[in-house]
């Protein structure tokens, strides 16, 4: 039985969205074990805007395929919603992610044979979200809201860059998820198009009380989240609170594998990730 992630975006007694405990994530090769991610604890609270950032290598889009299912750890636990996503077969996975999550990456992943509305109505289709009659006229409003409704019966390849990322991000959101997370989602935008996206994912959060943890290598947009995870050999080196305090990676513990917790608790994927991994 999958959690409800809904019922806990809006509640506020403490109990964290995800919950990381102690996941390496060692890959295998020719000349031995990498590990790219080292031990990492970690609470994200619901409503929380979370940055992660570090040099390239430093862990990053592992982290996030950890969170979202897309990999799985060698040791350690994920808790989503208070869900082991660790313990999840590939079809419980496909359906919790395909109603739970959304995700938005770099290159948008738009299919290039359908309109931008039959994009977003894709994910509703496939996990039989929300009455048949209903989906088109949801799909409408999701892409007014991203500002992009008179592009709705385009082809994605008639779209700017921009436009085509408002596109993923309505997307994303069709199934109503608790979770969205991005996989540097404004990397292939200009400035004024990726400061236009960031707003958005900021009244995602004030507005509609998601949660969001988006990889970013745009030092100026991170600075303007709520907090933000500093990633350096597969370790959190530093995990900053923008409107309260900073830790480092001494007061974790000199090596950056305590458990990290939040006191602000308001306001690569490898493959891409079909939004229609939901069987039915």
């Amino acid at each position: 039985m999958v959690a409800n992630l809904d019922t806990l975006t809006h509640s506020s007694n403490g109990h964290a969205l995800i919950e990381l405990r102690d996941v390496v994530k060692t890959y295998e090769t020719g000349a031995g074990g990498v590990t790219v991610i080292e031990k990492i604890s970690l609470r994200v609270q619901p409503g929380e805007f979370v940055g992660v950032v570090g040099p390239s290598g430093s862990g990053k889009s592992t982290l996030l395929n950890m969170i979202t299912g897309i990999d799985r750890p060698t040791e350690g636990q994920v808790l989503v919603g208070g869900e082991a996503v660790h313990e999840m077969s590939e079809n419980q996975l496909a359906r919790w992610r395909g109603r739970h999550v959304g995700v938005i990456f770099q290159f948008f992943q738009l299919l290039p044979t359908l309109t931008v509305l039959e994009n977003v109505v894709l994910p509703m289709d496939f996990c039989n979200v929300y009455h048949r009659k209903e989906r088109k006229g949801r799909a409408m409003h999701l892409l007014e809201q991203v500002g992009i409704a008179e592009q709705a019966h385009k082809l994605p390849s008639a779209l700017s860059g921009g436009q085509q990322q408002r596109a993923a991000i309505a997307r994303a959101l069709a199934n109503d998820p608790a979770l969205v997370v991005g996989d540097e989602p404004t990397g292939n935008l200009d400035t004024g198009t990726a400061d236009e996206v960031f707003r958005l994912f900021r009244r995602l959060v004030e507005q509609e009380r998601k949660t969001l943890v988006v990889v970013t290598h745009d030092r100026e947009l991170s600075g303007r989240m709520g907090r933000v995870l500093h990633l350096l050999d597969g370790r959190i080196h530093l995990d900053q609170d923008n409107g309260k305090r900073t830790w480092t990676r001494q007061e974790l513990g000199g090596d950056g594998r305590g458990e990290i917790r939040n006191t602000q608790h308001g306001i690569r994927s490898p493959h891409p990730v079909s939004p229609g991994l939901c069987p039915l």
